[in-house]
């Protein structure tokens, strides 16, 4: 069993943890501290919010600036369009930035937008039925 754990630098961490605990993620305080917050995405899937001094512990060279470009995209699947909807409308009242307007492909459908460090997120649903069929 592989598991995935996206390392993020934040600059603070307190906010980002009431960001992400707005959207309805819960995190692993095993694996948190004040240096970092271990955020559980699903059950092999985390995300680590790492304070700007704890993520230069674990790279050579400078932390990128999300807000002058984009460093990587996070794509989350979602179980359906409202849900892509709901964390869209969940992520902007929390303090998010729209980033990219929605897709709508018929089949596929996402959303997207900037977290308080400017890291862009996207909530992806396909129907896999029109998927296999095609």
């Amino acid at each position: 069993m592989r598991m995935i754990f996206v390392n993020l630098p934040v600059k603070n961490l307190e906010a980002s943890r009431a960001f992400f605990s707005a959207l309805g993620f819960t995190f692993n305080e095993q694996f948190s501290d004040d240096t970092a917050a271990c955020m559980v995405i699903d059950d092999n899937i985390f995300a680590m919010l790492l304070t700007e001094a704890k993520f230069r512990d674990f790279i050579t060279g400078e932390i990128s600036d999300a807000s002058k470009g984009t460093e990587v995209i996070t794509a989350l699947s979602a179980a359906s369009r409202a849900e892509c909807d709901d964390m869209l409308a969940k992520a902007l009242a929390a303090g998010a930035k729209p980033w990219k307007p929605a897709i709508d492909y018929g089949s596929m459908y996402g959303i997207s937008f900037q977290d308080l460090d400017g890291h862009v997120w996207e909530f992806m649903w396909m129907d896999m039925s029109a998927e296999q069929a095609a």
